[in-house]
């Protein structure tokens, strides 16, 4: 068993609005979000009074706690404030991707039992239409501006009176992102207000920030990764975070430049921008101390060159998921120069690790040796909403969560992640369920049987590819399987490539043999 070397901590017993905005007094007139388009900012003083409004007008239009409330939008300086106004009233969040379909974000409300919406005007049309589809939606307020619906920048005049709540933080669930886990159709994570806490202090010591710090929100708040590094983290220790609602690489740099941002957490792509394109070299970046990637895989080499175009410490990496609030490994920025490249980090506080033999699950591992991540510790997920069976797959007896990622440890406990066990692809960062995929091609009345696997594109990015065996009559091209996808899903989701075969090969029990899909491609 391997342990981090870091005390441990107590787990917070703090709602997480506590646990985030508990300073906010202390740090008054500070900037807390700064809008990274327009310059528009919250004080810390003034997130603090809004969420307190905006709960008291959600109390006063019928949320209770235990509702399920689904928040609904790309990055903005309102996104904090609505998630915790609504953890504050009672309820979970189950954050949406602002790029889902109706019908996907439909399926997210019927599985969460989501009672409220809260979008912005640009999604609104798809925001009904979900609502329509799901049933029992009580209302669908906005952030900005929309005829016929109620504000969050109007509630902020309510004079209700704040809700009270008892919350209990170890088993009341404050967030409820969707996960497709090692396999199969997204699922409801149950993170407890508890779990999300201790994370944040397990982290701290690892990434020390404070005021004075700039971090800049680019990747999305909706994702535990964006959700953690980007918003609770930062605005518990009192940094300024810069949003900016989608990526841009001009407008990401521009940014960079104006605000003066300290530090990044992003993903691959784009590490590889800031290494290779032109753009760069136009931008003062002299203000960046660190750069922190997670999310996928980061090459070494694009790592390396990205780290010394900009003249910073090496890229340091971070590992987790959404079943563990997310983190559990990370570079700490004292190390970044010590840090061996390609590692994913050390075990944060208080985080036990198991490396098991892939071919005896009950035979341990040892330095250096390659086998299944193991993790225990407080961060580990309450379980899948409404799915025991696939809790139990996933977290044994013991309380080892079976992460389905294949590593090593470095003799200084340093992780190596090398392979995964699931079939998920990450496209970007973004989760892709092949199973998702293959049902869907597998309504097409031109598609006899499909399977999906993830393959490299010529940018090295992990993107769908979708196998496909034609009906005997059907006069199908790669084009009409992948528009037919991409009419169905969230953009992140399409297939990218197609490849017609005469069968899809599969193993006695039915299960599809990637393996083969693999080395065919």
């Amino acid at each position: 068993m391997f342990r981090s070397e870091y005390a441990d901590v107590p787990p917070v017993e703090l709602p997480i609005h506590e646990a985030v905005l508990g300073r906010a007094a202390e740090f008054g007139d500070a900037p807390a979000l700064i809008d990274g388009t327009n310059g528009m900012t919250l004080t810390y003083a003034q997130v603090d009074q809004f969420h307190r409004r905006i709960a008291a007008a959600l109390a006063e239009a019928g949320l209770r706690k235990g509702d399920v409330l689904a928040l609904h939008s790309p990055n903005t300086v309102a996104f904090p404030t609505a998630f915790y106004a609504a953890t504050r009233a009672g309820a979970t969040v189950t954050t949406v991707h602002p790029l889902s379909t109706a019908e996907e974000f439909g399926k997210q409300l019927r599985d969460s039992a989501a009672r409220w919406i809260v979008t912005v005007s640009p999604l609104l049309e798809t925001a009904r239409r979900a609502a329509e589809l799901a049933g029992g939606i009580q209302e669908i307020f906005v952030c900005d501006q929309a005829p016929g619906h109620r504000s969050l920048i109007d509630m902020l005049a309510s004079t209700a009176p704040e809700p009270q709540i008892d919350i209990d933080p170890a088993t009341d669930v404050a967030a409820l992102p969707y996960s497709s886990g090692t396999t199969g159709i997204p699922k409801g994570v149950m993170l407890t207000h508890r779990q999300i806490a201790t994370n944040l202090a397990q982290l701290e010591p690892a990434i020390p920030t404070g005021p004075g710090d700039s971090i800049l929100a680019v990747l999305p708040f909706f994702h535990i990764y964006g959700l953690t590094a980007l918003m609770n983290l930062p605005l518990k220790l009192g940094a300024a975070v810069v949003v900016l609602p989608r990526f841009d690489l001009e407008t990401f740099l521009a940014a960079i430049q104006n605000h003066r941002i300290t530090g990044l957490f992003v993903a691959p792509p784009i590490i590889l921008a800031l290494a290779k394109h032109p753009a760069v070299a136009e931008y003062d970046l002299s203000s960046l101390r660190y750069i922190v990637s997670s999310a996928a895989p980061l090459d070494a080499q694009l790592a390396a060159a990205c780290s010394q175009r900009l003249g910073l410490p090496p890229v340091g990496q971070a590992y987790g998921m959404t079943e563990l609030s997310p983190g559990t490994h990370v570079v700490p920025l004292d190390a970044m120069h010590q840090a061996p490249p390609g590692t994913v980090g050390k075990l944060i506080a208080g985080t036990e690790m198991r490396i098991v033999s892939l071919d005896d699950p009950d035979k341990d591992l040892g330095v250096g040796e390659a086998g299944e991540i193991l993790i225990r510790g407080p961060q580990v997920m309450k379980g899948y909403l409404g799915r025991p069976d696939a809790t139990a797959a996933m977290i044994d007896t013991d309380g080892w969560l079976h992460t389905g990622d294949v590593g090593h440890v470095h003799a200084d406990g340093w992780l190596f992640v090398v392979d995964r066990v699931k079939e998920l692809i990450k496209y970007k960062g973004f989760q892709v369920a092949p199973a998702e995929l293959e049902a869907l091609l597998l309504t097409h009345p031109g598609i006899a049987d499909a399977a999906v696997i993830g393959a490299y594109n010529d940018e090295g990015n992990e993107v769908p590819h979708a196998y496909v065996v034609r009906q005997p009559a059907a006069d199908l091209s790669e084009g009409e399987v992948m528009m037919y996808v991409a009419e169905r899903v969230a953009p992140y989701k399409r297939v990218r490539q197609v490849t017609f075969i005469d069968g899809v090969p599969r193993a006695a029990s039915g299960k599809i043999l990637r393996r083969e899909l693999r080395e065919h491609t």
